[in-house]
């Protein structure tokens, strides 16, 4: 692992300060504020801001193409950590745009591609389904293909596709042959959400987030909006699921993130921080140690490359964040802005936060199989007396979505 300092050049230093000039004007405490009140990890001010900038072009696109380079990438995304800017949004966005780029016709691609890159088009994702716990590819939503193949004809409901109400299309998984093998009946296509048949309900998370439950009903879809050929959406979605799961290759400058879901790891590290500085000054051996001991696994978590790394960020939260609650003790449990808090909730919030983060795109119970069946070799795991292997389990998913 090498730790040498990265030596910017005098344009690089000049970017750098324009780049934190940027988040300052535009990611305010107001920002922040409202980002902590309605969870939608997405502002459309500061969204639009980037795209008439040209960050967002430049983040997307490779350096041969006019896109930053990996010096730039990695101060533009530190500043954008560093200031909290609610922009989660955008790795959705950009990693299904990439798909369409791919796959999709070039009509498709000639609408979206441009309102992406200026900020004005959002996509999110349609995948789980109420029942279809963590394998997306039990998908029970139907799309059946109209007499003259023109268009779709799409009923069904899907679970947690965040952002919906920011989005202008949601990228949607669906059954197209119920008749087939599982893995060879699903077909991708990125549906307009302002379509007739479509409804979206709000639900907040236990971290306060937002995300949606969206509700089709006889949604009537061109086949302009299909990705891939029908029937092999899988293959359009094993790329999708590859990214999000962390399993994406390591770019040659080593400058990204080490670990999937590093991000969620920083802000571990600030509330370790916060904390620190609250009991320094206590005169117990035992509460250096305890700090000590959640530095030292952050920073292991963060050293521990992609999908591993999700793991052990997601098992590390867990831990760390129930022993910052008992060295803050009973005001750690005050949100923030909340009377009395004394670490301005960020302990509160990391506690609420650890749970659904071993769930996000996946629980760390499907990573921790995937990771026993590709890495290790260890076969699928039996759940019950009877059963057989990995049959409707976790397991399963974790076995389809990596292969």
């Amino acid at each position: 692992m090498d730790f040498a300092r990265v030596s910017l050049s005098a344009e690089d230093r000049e970017f750098h300060d324009r780049m934190r000039a940027f988040v300052t004007e535009h990611v305010t405490d107001e920002v922040r504020q409202r980002n902590r009140e309605f969870g939608e990890n997405f502002d459309e001010s500061v969204h639009l801001a980037l795209g008439e900038a040209g960050y967002l072009a430049a983040d997307w696109r490779s350096e041969p193409d006019g896109g930053f380079s990996a010096v730039r990438r990695r101060i533009f995304n530190l500043e954008i950590g560093r200031a909290h800017t609610p922009w989660y949004h955008w790795g959705t966005t950009s990693s299904v745009a990439r798909l369409v780029e791919q796959f999709a016709k070039p009509e498709l691609v000639e609408m979206v591609l441009p309102g992406v890159l200026s900020g004005h088009i959002r996509l999110c994702l349609g995948y789980t389904e109420p029942e279809g716990g963590s394998d997306v590819a039990t998908c029970k939503t139907r799309a059946v293909r109209e007499a003259d193949g023109s268009s779709w004809v799409i009923n069904g409901s899907k679970m947690f596709t965040s952002n919906a109400q920011n989005a202008k299309y949601v990228f949607l998984l669906t059954n197209t042959d119920p008749e087939r093998p599982k893995h060879r009946n699903l077909t991708m296509f990125l549906v307009p959400l302002d379509s007739p048949g479509i409804e979206i309900r709000g639900l907040r998370t236990l971290d306060g987030d937002r995300t949606n439950i969206v509700f089709y009903s006889n949604v009537r879809v061109d086949d302009l909006y299909r990705i891939g050929e029908v029937n092999d959406g899988w293959t359009v979605m094993r790329s999708a699921l590859a990214a999000e799961h962390g399993l994406t290759e390591r770019d040659a400058e080593g400058l990204q993130d080490v670990a999937a879901m590093a991000g969620h790891a920083m802000l571990m590290a600030e509330a370790v921080d916060e904390v620190a500085a609250l009991v320094g000054d206590v005169d117990d051996e035992s509460v250096f140690h305890r700090l000590g001991r959640s530095f030292a696994r952050i920073e292991a978590a963060l050293s521990t490359p992609g999908m591993f790394g999700r793991v052990a960020i997601g098992q590390t939260m867990r831990d760390v964040s129930a022993d910052l609650m008992d060295l803050v003790g009973p005001a750690a449990a005050l949100p923030t802005d909340a009377e009395g808090s004394v670490d301005d909730g960020v302990t509160e919030h990391l506690f609420r936060l650890a749970l659904p983060m071993g769930i996000y795109g996946g629980s760390l119970e499907v990573f921790r199989n995937m990771i026993a069946q590709h890495e290790l070799s260890l076969g699928r795991p039996a759940y019950g007396s009877g059963s057989s292997a990995g049959s409707g389990s976790s397991a399963g998913s974790g076995s389809s979505a990596s292969s």
